[in-house]
């Protein structure tokens, strides 16, 4: 290999960190958060089992609401398929898919960590009727694409209550 080529591989870490880029690491979230029940209405949702992936992987230990320190409540988790345009032979052609949240964070008292926060992420998709087991799987795919940027976006948000509270 050339030297300038092993040079340059050389200062590429240095390059990246000096303009700031790091990989993502486990989330800064609160210490109250070190126990946590979720309250949601389907724990099996894609989303909540994401939200409850990425935030163990961060330190999060689930549990029941008498040993919590912290209750992350999920009073929204609605996910709509709205028509926006039909074909002359009067068949959808194409549609959005929204999917929206709401959540706080509660400690274990009930004092207010984080307020209420909404989320929504939408998408659209052209349906082809000659393709209509693809168009159905495609929009499987979309609806855990939407929640699993919604679920990024839900730590990301409780990470700031770390960020705040320290500095």
């Amino acid at each position: 290999m050339k030297p300038t080529r092993i040079l340059l591989l050389l200062s590429l870490p240095l390059l990246l960190a000096a303009c700031g880029f790091q990989l993502r690491g486990d989330a800064d979230l609160p210490e109250e958060m070190a126990k946590t029940h979720m309250a949601v209405d389907d724990p099996y949702s894609t989303l909540a089992r994401r939200v409850q992936t990425m935030l163990e992987q961060s330190g999060v230990q689930f549990v029941g609401p008498s040993q919590a320190t912290a209750v992350l409540e999920i009073p929204e988790n609605r996910v709509l398929t709205q028509v926006l345009t039909i074909a002359d032979n009067a068949r959808v052609r194409e549609y959005r898919v929204s999917h929206t949240i709401q959540f706080r964070l509660t400690d274990a008292e009930g004092n207010e960590l984080m307020e209420m926060q909404t989320l929504r992420q939408a998408r659209e998709i052209s349906f082809d009727e000659q393709k209509i087991l693809a168009s159905s799987r495609e929009q499987e795919y979309l609806k855990e694409d939407l929640a699993e940027n919604l679920a990024r976006q839900m730590v990301n948000r409780l990470e700031s209550i770390s960020a705040g509270a320290g500095g």
